[in-house]
């Protein structure tokens, strides 16, 4: 497995109390310092996403207002916010969201980016959620961009990916599922989103009702499992959000540390039975220690230790 981390994702600095803060890049740091110094692993650094390859899934003016925000602070939304530092650091978020795609499609290794801000919600004219750039939706578009017809992207995030969702709405080559507390923030991910025009039940939402435990995402997995296998995707990228851990301070999902491996696990495994090459990407996770524990035990799931 290669990581794809760096301390400049510390950089990006909402303002005091929000809970995107950059202590979540300090555990990606510390988790992946520990994972190569004592199991072997690999860790590189990311490279910005170009303008190019952020079209594919964002419009030009929106690009050109983020452009106007560089170097300083500035509101987006009532939760997103910029410092000097974000513009950059976004682009090395998405940027190294497409490496760790093209690293699985070129070697079929997993590859696993450890980034912020996150992207799902960012939607095509708009900043929203904390995400500036869409990391894992400028991934899906670049692996299309490289002649793959079948992206399949699953959001394991405890909000649903309204952005990723609604920038493939039409498209049947990104597969987009998403298990998500619902009703929630941001209010989309109802069952009945499936797509529409060529894209039609190629979104495969599974909402899931506050309190869910460990038991009710291992039943939505069996589902999910079943859909990706007809899919067949050549490339399986994972929005590896772990902000459905019991101790989360934004949501109400039961989901433990070994649940969350089994999520995981069961993605895994699809992977490897579809034979296909899996990438991850960060999204939420909000209690530093959870974070730090989901992120360790998938590290074991997709490389186990001694390996």
């Amino acid at each position: 497995m290669l990581l794809i981390s760096s301390p400049r994702f510390e950089e990006h600095t909402p303002p005091p109390g929000h809970p995107e803060r950059p202590e979540r890049a300090e555990v990606f740091t510390r988790v992946a310092t520990a994972w190569r110094d004592h199991f072997g692993g690999r860790i590189v650094e990311p490279r910005p996403a170009t303008r190019e390859e952020l079209l594919r899934v964002h419009d030009a003016e929106y690009l050109d207002a983020l452009d106007e925000v560089k170097g300083r602070a500035a509101m987006l939304d009532e939760d997103t916010f910029t410092s000097p530092e974000s513009h950059e650091v976004a682009l090395l978020a998405a940027g190294a969201a497409v490496q760790a795609a093209e690293h699985a499609l070129a070697t079929g290794e997993t590859a696993f980016a450890l980034v912020r801000p996150p992207g799902h919600h960012a939607e095509r004219d708009r900043a929203m959620g904390f995400c500036l750039f869409n990391n894992v939706a400028v991934a899906a578009a670049a692996a299309i961009a490289r002649g793959r017809s079948r992206v399949a992207v699953v959001d394991i995030d405890v909000h649903h990916g309204n952005g990723t969702q609604w920038m493939f709405y039409e498209d049947r080559r990104v597969l987009y599922v998403s298990t998500h507390q619902y009703p929630f923030y941001p209010g989309t991910g109802a069952a009945s989103e499936a797509g529409t025009g060529k894209g039609l039940g190629f979104t495969f939402n599974v909402p899931l009702a506050a309190g869910a435990t460990d038991a009710d995402y291992a039943k939505a997995y069996e589902r999910i499992a079943e859909r990706l296998v007809e899919y067949a995707p050549e490339l399986l990228l994972i929005s590896a959000g772990y902000d459905a851990h019991l101790d989360d301070p934004l949501a109400s999902m039961r989901v433990t540390t070994k649940g969350y491996a089994a999520i995981v696990q069961s993605l895994a495994d699809t992977a490897r039975r579809v034979g296909c090459p899996l990438a991850l990407v960060t999204e939420g996770g909000y209690d530093l220690e959870a974070l730090r524990d989901c992120l360790e035990a998938t590290f074991d799931v997709l490389q186990p230790r001694g390996l």
